[in-house]
This record gives C-alpha cells, sequence and structure tokens, in this order.
C-alpha cells in the first residue's frame, strides 16, 4: 500500500452538506433590501408628485399640498390640453412619435449592420474605424448641435423634420453596443455555413443576422427612442415653427408663457408632462419579451 493510499484511508471524507437557510446571516439582505426600497421611491417620488398635480387646478397647485390630492380636474385639464390653441399638443405628440420611431428605427438598422461589419469582417483600416467610433460616442451631443445647426441651415434643411432625423440616424454608441453584441451572439460557423449554402452577404445579414439581434436591436432601439423622446437641446437649435416642434419644446413653451404674457398654464404643463412618460412605459413593456427571450436563449446556449 502507498502513503498516498494510506492518508486517503486515514483522511475522513467531508460531504458537502446544503446550509439551513435560516441559520444565514440576515443583516446583508436586509440592509440590501432597504436600498432596494429607498431606490424604488426616490424614483417614483416625482412620478407620484406628477400625477398628483395632473388632477389639480390652477388653485390646488398653489394652495394644497403637493403629495396628495385636492379635487379631481384631470378630466378638465385634458380637455383643456387637447384643445387649447387648436390642438397644438396633438401635433406636437406626432412629431415626437415620428422623430423618435421612425428615426430611431433607421438608426437602429444602421447601428446593426454597422456593429455586423465591424465585428465579422476584417478590412484595412479596421482598427482606425472602430477607435473613430468610439471615440466619436464620448463626444457629448450638445457639443455637436451648433456645427449640425450651421451645415443644415446652408443645405437648407433647418425647421424641417429631417433636421431631427438625420441625427437620429447616426449614433456612435449604438454601434458600439451592436459590435458588442454581435461578437457575443453571431457565431463565424454559422455564416460560414451561410456562405456555403450560397447565401449573399446581405441576404445572411437579413434574415440570419437580424434574427438572431433581436434582444440586442431592441436594446439599441429603446435607448434611442429614450434618447430621442426626451431631446430637447438639438430641436430647441433647429426648429422654429410650432407646427414643427417636439412635445418637450412645446411644453417648454408653454411654462414661459407665465412671464412672457402673463397667461399661467402650469396645469396644462404638468398634464401634458405626465402624458409624455406614458409612451416611455409602454416600450418598457412592450420590449421586455424580447430581453426576456435573449436571456433565455443564453441559457439554453
Amino acid at each position: 500500500m502507498t502513503l498516498t493510499e494510506e492518508r486517503r484511508q486515514k483522511s475522513p471524507v467531508r460531504r458537502l452538506t446544503r446550509p439551513d437557510p435560516a441559520s444565514r446571516p440576515r443583516g446583508g439582505q436586509r440592509f440590501l433590501l432597504l436600498g432596494l426600497v429607498l431606490a424604488s421611491a426616490y424614483s417614483l417620488f416625482p412620478v407620484w408628485w406628477l400625477l398628483v398635480a395632473a388632477t389639480k387646478d390652477r388653485t390646488g397647485l398653489y394652495q394644497s399640498n403637493g403629495l396628495w390630492f385636492s379635487g379631481m380636474h384631470l378630466w378638465a385639464n385634458l380637455r383643456q390640453l387637447f384643445t387649447y390653441e387648436h390642438g397644438i399638443f396633438l401635433r406636437w405628440t406626432a412629431n415626437s412619435f415620428l422623430y423618435a420611431g421612425v428615426g430611431s428605427l433607421g438608426g437602429t438598422l444602421i447601428a446593426l449592420a454597422t456593429g455586423y461589419g465591424l465585428a465579422r469582417f476584417d478590412f484595412p483600416g479596421h482598427g482606425a474605424v472602430f477607435a473613430c467610433v468610439v471615440g466619436s460616442f464620448l463626444v457629448p451631443i450638445a457639443l455637436l448641435t451648433l456645427p449640425l445647426y450651421l451645415l443644415f441651415s446652408k443645405i437648407g434643411l433647418v425647421d424641417t423634420p429631417w433636421a431631427m432625423l438625420i441625427p437620429c440616424l447616426i449614433n456612435p454608441f449604438s454601434v458600439y453596443l451592436a459590435k458588442v453584441y454581435t461578437e457575443s451572439t453571431v457565431p463565424y460557423e454559422i455564416l460560414e455555413a451561410a456562405r456555403i449554402d450560397g447565401a449573399g452577404e446581405l441576404r445572411i445579414f437579413l434574415t440570419i443576422v437580424l434574427r438572431m439581434m433581436t434582444t440586442g436591436g431592441a436594446t439599441v432601439f429603446l435607448l434611442a427612442f429614450v434618447n430621442t423622446w426626451n431631446a430637447f437641446f438639438l430641436p430647441l437649435t433647429v426648429l422654429r415653427g410650432e407646427e414643427n416642434w417636439t412635445l418637450n419644446l412645446g411644453l417648454y413653451n408653454w411654462s414661459g408663457k407665465r412671464l412672457e404674457s402673463g397667461v399661467d398654464l402650469t396645469s396644462l404643463v404638468l398634464t401634458g408632462a405626465l402624458l409624455s412618460i406614458v409612451p416611455m412605459a409602454v416600450m418598457m413593456v412592450g420590449m421586455r419579451r424580447y430581453w426576456r427571450t435573449g436571456v433565455t436563449l443564453g441559457a439554453l446556449k
């Protein structure tokens, strides 16, 4: 019998037992739960205040408790909101959906195609192109607004929908996300098999790559949609006429009328701000199934 066998016989066998959940320290769990509750309350507090304020009239806004209801005037505020200045609020809402929806959809397709090209194709200057992409999304959009205005003014695109749509089509950060997701989701073997079967590069991208990048595309689209929907400085610079304004820009103009003309539209501004967050909530709920599908596929792999 060797020395190793003797040690194995003398050493007792240790079995791994599952610890009892009741014996685990719960101090850390309680602290984590408290932190989550505080973070949730901090996030929901502005929404609660906005919901309460949208149900008040002008008197209730200034003379009642800001965190509780004082009469239900929500329907009256909505009726006045949709009829004020011949329903210009609905026009602003449609403009916001146009800029955020069409611009984000086109920007998502361009970002996915560009990210796929950077991740799965090798060409001269590949590293320089990727470095430019990374460096460009580090530049704040506010610094690009004035050059965009000067460029659009020379080609006659100021105060047109194209002044908002064209910047939405190009988003370097979306390209970076698409590249990272392509590297982890689209394997080389599937692309080579499709090429052996005779599929062209465009067909491979449209029928194979896009389907495999559904989760990443949903993420890129949602981030671009939220960014465009909440944009303020760019539309303030490139849009002049009220008929082309976004929802945020129109509400900002209403809030300033109290100082300019003495007309207090605070109730309409708060009601419009409450309605402006509804598309964001709908987008989050609608896109949730794509993320869940992507996580499930990753677990199966």
